[in-house]
């Protein structure tokens, strides 16, 4: 049950926040997927073409914008790699 605590976390930082939209969840909750197939390592290593496949984002414009926020906002913590054969690292703070 322990691993359901960023979501729930998440959940309730977001109840207040009128900013985050569904996009913003949606990234959410597709980082915590591959938090978990990362066997639960704080950061997640990730492509951007990966995350947005399953979060179903077509617009990388869209996808930086929701990270963004989501970094600017407190609730992650993003590094981005500029290099495309490297993953860029996201850190889950909720």
């Amino acid at each position: 049950m322990e691993n359901f605590k960023p979501l729930s976390g998440f959940f309730e930082a977001v109840k207040a926040d009128g900013r985050i939209t569904i996009s913003h969840i949606g990234l959410y909750a597709v980082l915590l997927q591959h938090w978990q197939e990362q066997d639960f390592k704080n950061p997640v290593m990730a492509f951007s073409h990966e995350v947005m496949a399953l979060a179903k984002m077509s617009a990388r414009a869209t996808y930086f914008k929701c990270l963004n926020d989501l970094n600017d906002l407190g609730y992650i913590r993003y590094e981005r790699s500029f290099k495309r054969n490297v993953r860029s690292k996201v850190y889950l703070l909720y």
